[in-house]
């Protein structure tokens, strides 16, 4: 999510960001404030709505950060990896990197966003009270943020997926069935369901008269059903790899060559006629590095000839390994992440096989296909 996003600090060691489309909903926002506190209090100066307008739409947004960082506290309390929490056009989301491994861990991951919304409202709403008699542009904003972050808590508590309601029903469905794929595919469903009420909500009343907030309504709906959707395939390509590890997917035919001979002779002689697209480095029988086109790619090609494999290759020390019982999933995450394409299995420092992937992802549709 990053790659479309500015980036601009971080809080518990979670890097923050901000989507490109957060852009155009804080305009929004900060305009429709704008327009809303100008028919409120006309007596007041276009410069004051505006600086009030902005200032509570800036807090809006610093309202929905807490909110994700109350996810991501209890996430990072029970190990669970935060990669991001990313502002975009919906509010936010938090990049959890795995999933709880307790029905209770989940619940508190779910619940801690909507209490720190929760929590919000009610101080905002401490504020208006306490400034309606002597600030009344205070009182204002304090008056929105309240309504809006009690709203926000509640709309999160739909009990239908991707919704924080929907993980606190998963949570609980886990708990009675034992089964987190079953959960998923519950709350996913209740998601759906949510999402197409949505829709038809925002289509109705986009006919009746209300075109715009008609149209918002049928987009969060939209966004919801293409997120539950998601889920659904997502537990779908878990179930189609369980049970299935590095070493069933791994191949032992790899190119292995001496770091000495040059760039020039692998491509010539190896990588041309074997259309592999990676070498292993080893010395005698000790693996030492890893060299793929992208290595050889850097190097120019009037060097090749005097360039040793060794000098291109990337270091046993420095790759990315997994091992021969490291689920396919995990392989598969993990070459996502550091953006890789072939990624070695080890064992105890010795050098099973390697996974490409093209060969994972081939596995993957043979699987899913297979058992659909």
């Amino acid at each position: 999510m990053f790659s479309q996003s500015v980036r601009f600090g971080k809080i518990l060691g979670i890097p923050l960001g901000v989507n490109y489309s957060w852009f155009i909903i804080f305009v929004l926002i900060t305009l429709s404030l704008t327009t809303q506190f100008t028919s409120e209090h006309p007596t007041w100066s276009y410069a004051e709505h505006l600086a009030l307008g902005v200032t509570t739409s800036l807090l809006f947004f610093v309202s929905v950060l807490l909110h994700e960082l109350g996810h991501s506290a209890i996430a990072l309390r029970y190990n669970i990896p935060v990669r991001s929490i990313t502002l975009f056009v919906f509010g936010g989301v938090a990049q959890i990197t795995k999933e709880p491994e307790k029905p209770s861990h989940e619940f508190n991951i779910a619940i801690a966003g909507p209490v720190v919304s929760g929590l919000l409202g009610l101080f905002f709403y401490g504020v208006m009270l306490l400034a309606q008699d002597s600030w009344e542009g205070l009182a204002a904003l304090g008056q929105w943020l309240g309504y809006i972050n009690v709203s926000l808590a509640l709309f999160n508590l739909l009990p239908g997926f991707p919704l924080d309601g929907g993980r606190i029903l998963r949570s609980l469905v886990w708990t009675c069935t034992g089964s987190f794929e079953r959960a998923t595919r519950f709350a996913a469903g209740a998601g759906q369901l949510f999402a197409y009420g949505f829709i038809f909500v925002g289509v109705w009343a986009a006919l009746t008269g209300s075109f715009f907030n008609g149209l918002w309504i049928g987009f969060i709906g939209w966004f919801l059903l293409n997120a539950s959707q998601a889920t659904t395939a997502q537990v779908r390509f878990r179930s189609a790899l369980a049970g299935i590890t590095a070493e069933d997917v791994m191949t032992r035919d790899c190119l292995q060559l001496p770091g000495s001979i040059s760039v020039a002779d692998v491509v010539e002689h190896h990588l041309l006629k074997s259309g592999s697209r990676c070498a292993l480095v080893m010395d005698g029988d000790r693996f030492r590095g890893l060299v793929t086109l992208h290595e050889v790619k850097q190097v120019p090609r009037d060097e090749w000839a005097v360039t040793p494999l060794q000098a291109i290759m990337v270091p046993e020390a420095r790759l990315s390994q997994v091992t021969s019982k490291t689920p396919v999933e995990a392989v598969l995450q993990q070459m996502n992440e550091q953006n890789i394409s072939q990624i070695p299995v080890v064992d105890d420092g010795r050098l099973l096989g390697i996974i490409g992937r093209d060969r994972l992802l081939a596995l993957v549709q043979t699987h899913l296909e297979l058992k659909a």
